[in-house]
């Protein structure tokens, strides 16, 4: 540049760029595995088919305070393109302007300060009115107003993105919510069970404590357990009052504008891992695409950055009328015409112009390595998840061996009152340890529900974005 043009300014300042994340830094380690393979379909919450969860989705999707946010930066963000678009094209404005002045005898008008009609002169006041078009367009020779244009629609596809990530955390959030509910309303019926048992365990101590014929202790110890059960059950009850309202809060809803959620069985899993991930995670996942955006914006600003080094060249034009009269301003010969080529160029701007190229550059470098990290944290989310969903398959599969064992001492028992063996309540008291078993059972069901659906959001949900964009750092 210095060579064709050796008066404007020098770049001094273009540090290098950094270097986008290896592929095989994308990948999972090759002992994690699920039963099944594949990514989430689109709508994958309705692989599940619960109509309330659908509806509680299509409710948050339509009415959350995040999302409205979320469609309000994208119109935003397409208001910035429109206006940084506005400034590269034409620009016409009428022009009308009326001065009254006085003009100085010892100024360069100085003539016109004297009162001679004959001479035209009327001074020293004179009313002079303009009226006309006026124009100018900057001629984009080194492709700055592109650069900046193209900068503004990453930032919108980057918007959009983010809004698709919203969709996605209200979706996954709005599921752990749910099932968070149906799993405590499946532990209230287990405890309920178990209270009832304990109810009648407390009526028989007490009933053979009345007549002397067992010490108190059994009595209280029984009493104990259904207090226990009992505190155990109010506990319940205030945790799904708390994930209600979490969910109203999640969704939007008023005071009556969140439905009555019913029991239903928990679903079975549904878990699934893809066997590889390499840049299909970047097109799945809208954050790092978001991110991608973010990044292929700031190249563009560093191309604009350079191209302020090299001169600009505007034209400005008017056509119109200007008068020192009034009374002749709308006359042929008061017509009026500018035609002004400009020419800029920079020379000595004090390091402003390699600042704001370093500012770029240092900016561009920063959001490489943010998404960097951020398609680290990314595998690491998948690994994580897959791992546990594996270690929490296996456990439930022990535990339903473990229910199995204790069951058969319970069915024992059972069949020992049935032939007047042993008693009603040692019956019904060999059904507590399978009791609490069941509700190990159950906790390990709801944890592995969380992480399915946490898998789903770790592998992006149901998003897929047509084109990955290509990071080349400029």
């Amino acid at each position: 540049m210095s060579s064709v043009l050796p008066g404007c300014a020098l770049i001094h300042h273009n540090g290098k760029p950094y270097t986008e994340i290896a592929p095989e830094q994308i990948n999972l380690a090759n002992d994690i595995h699920l039963a099944r393979d594949g990514w989430p379909a689109a709508r994958w919450w309705t692989r599940y088919r619960d109509a309330q969860l659908e509806a509680l989705i299509d409710q948050a999707l339509a009415d959350a305070p995040t999302m409205v946010i979320a469609r309000t930066r994208v119109a935003q963000a397409r208001s910035d393109v429109e206006l940084v678009r506005a400034g590269s094209n034409l620009q016409v404005v009428a022009l009308a302007s009326l001065d009254r002045e006085h003009i100085s005898a010892n100024g360069f008008l100085g003539p016109f300060a004297k009162n001679e009609p004959a001479a035209g002169l009327t001074g020293p006041w004179y009313t002079e009115g303009i009226v006309g078009l006026g124009a100018s367009l900057d001629v984009d020779i080194w492709g700055k107003q592109r650069a900046q244009i193209a900068a503004s629609l990453g930032v919108s596809n980057a918007r959009l993105a983010e809004t698709s990530a919203v969709e996605l955390e209200i979706s996954t959030d709005v599921a752990q919510l749910y099932y968070g509910i149906q799993t405590t309303y499946q532990l209230i019926d287990l405890l309920n069970e178990s209270h009832e048992i304990a109810e009648f365990a407390v009526q028989a101590h007490e009933a053979r404590a009345a007549r002397g014929l067992e010490a108190r202790t059994q009595l209280e110890e029984a009493r104990a357990q259904q207090l226990g059960t009992e505190r155990q059950i109010v506990s319940a009850q205030g945790q799904i009052k708390q994930f209600r309202e979490s969910m109203r809060a999640l969704v939007g809803a008023g005071s009556n504008g969140l439905p009555a959620i019913e029991p239903v069985a928990l679903p079975r899993s549904h878990a699934a891992l893809p066997t590889t991930l390499s840049y299909e995670l970047l097109a799945r996942r809208p954050d790092l695409q978001a991110m991608r955006w973010y990044v292929e914006a700031s190249f563009d600003r560093i191309d604009a950055a350079k191209a302020a080094f090299y001169p600009s060249f505007d034209i400005k034009a008017f056509f119109g009328l200007d008068a020192l009269h009034l009374a002749d301003l709308f006359t042929h010969a008061s017509q009026q015409i500018n035609l002004i080529p400009g020419l800029t160029l920079p020379i000595f701007d004090g390091g402003r112009l390699n600042a704001n190229l370093n500012g770029a550059r240092e900016g561009s470098n920063l959001l490489i390595e943010q998404y960097n990290q951020a398609v680290l944290n990314a595998v690491r989310d998948v690994a994580e998840t897959g791992s546990r969903l594996q270690a929490l398959d296996a456990e439930t599969d022990l535990q339903k061996q473990r229910i199995e064992s204790i069951a058969f001492a319970r069915d024992s028992v059972e069949a020992s009152y049935q032939r007047g063996l042993t008693s009603r309540l040692a019956a019904l008291e060999a059904r507590q340890p399978v009791i609490a078993e069941q509700v190990a059972l159950l906790t390990l069901k709801g944890q592995m529900l969380s992480q399915e659906i946490a898998l789903t959001k770790a592998l992006g949900g149901g998003y897929r974005a047509d084109q990955p964009v290509e990071l080349k750092p400029r």
